[in-house]
């Protein structure tokens, strides 16, 4: 419930709806990525927060929104982008995203930074929820002291920082016949259409016969982005083996209830560097951090994660709607 029921239900921002502007940009290989911009822009000088959504979502999540809406009310300028083939159309390339992705990220967030040098705006400052702050937490231990080029602190929200304890959990009982199914329907919809569009890139009947998420990475997520498998996929692909690495301020916020992240798996102080803070509550679930009456509202994720973020880069706090 505490996972569901947010998601489903619960407030997200105070005010109007949240309003985006896209851009597309155009990736190295050939591809692109679509980036949905907080409208109305922030004012000049203010710091910009990227978010990275989680496996299949996109700016319209509703942790998403909820920091959008966070962001609106503290002056803070806010850009999701969103890993290929989760804006609402195909890339054009075989490949499409993972939980690893570090190069991907490291180059947005170059983009973020060049964009926000150039408008003469405040720090850049990433999150990323779930399988994006795995990837946002695995490229700032990959870029180590040269982080600090490109962000001023990074946060990783109920994020499966150790992939195969993950990928286990969500193969599980009530987690298999919902949230497995659940995220089956989609990626496998988009597998059979990266398949038409790629020939004989994967065996369609493999992917038909596909019934949990380990299966699905061994198929189509491992092969298609260089790894030999999901175990070496998700070997290769978690953060958690390089939290150590990190030199940038680094918040890991993970609920010990989380029904797809194993208490068991988190990290411990001993398994992470200086930087890098652990927030690990005894409730929440997944992204869900819900408070208040009936419906209830996420407010305080964004508020608690984006608080610690500005309170990094020494940004104070702009005072805005008291719920936001």
């Amino acid at each position: 419930m505490q996972t569901l029921w947010p998601a489903l239900h619960a407030r997200r921002v105070a005010g109007p709806r949240i309003a985006y502007r896209r851009e597309r940009w155009d990736t190295p290989d050939g591809d692109f990525v679509d980036v949905d911009w907080l409208e109305p822009a922030a004012p000049a000088g203010a710091p910009l927060l990227v978010l990275f959504h989680g496996l299949e979502g996109s700016s319209r999540s509703h942790y998403a929104e909820a920091f959008a809406g966070w962001a609106r009310s503290h002056g803070v300028g806010l850009a999701v982008p969103h890993f290929r083939g989760c804006s609402g159309e195909p890339n054009r390339a075989p490949r499409a995203y993972h939980s690893g992705d570090f190069a991907e990220v490291g180059w947005l967030l170059a983009r973020f930074q060049g964009a926000q040098r150039a408008r003469g705006g405040g720090p850049v400052l990433a999150v990323g929820v779930s399988l994006g702050g795995n990837a946002l937490l695995r490229w700032a231990g990959e870029a180590g002291v040269s982080a600090g080029t490109l962000v001023a602190a990074v946060a990783a929200v109920c994020s499966p920082l150790d992939l195969a304890a993950g990928a286990q959990a969500i193969g599980r009982g009530f987690n298999r016949q919902v949230y497995t199914r659940l995220f089956l329907r989609s990626m496998k919809t988009k597998a059979r259409a990266k398949l038409a569009q790629h020939p004989g890139l994967f065996d369609a009947g493999r992917l038909r016969a596909a019934r949990d998420l380990i299966a699905f990475d061994d198929l189509f997520t491992a092969p298609l982005h260089g790894f030999a498998g999901a175990g070496d996929y998700y070997r290769r692909a978690s953060a958690k083996p390089v939290l150590a690495d990190i030199r940038v301020p680094a918040l890991a916020l993970n609920a010990q209830n989380d029904p797809f992240v194993p208490a068991a798996s988190l990290p411990r102080a001993g398994e992470v560097g200086r930087h890098v803070t652990l927030w690990q509550p005894p409730e929440g679930g997944h992204v869900g951090f819900c408070q208040g009456r009936a419906p209830g509202h996420v407010f305080w994720l964004p508020r608690a994660v984006g608080g610690w973020l500005l309170a990094q880069a020494e940004v104070p706090a702009r005072a805005g709607h008291a719920s936001s």
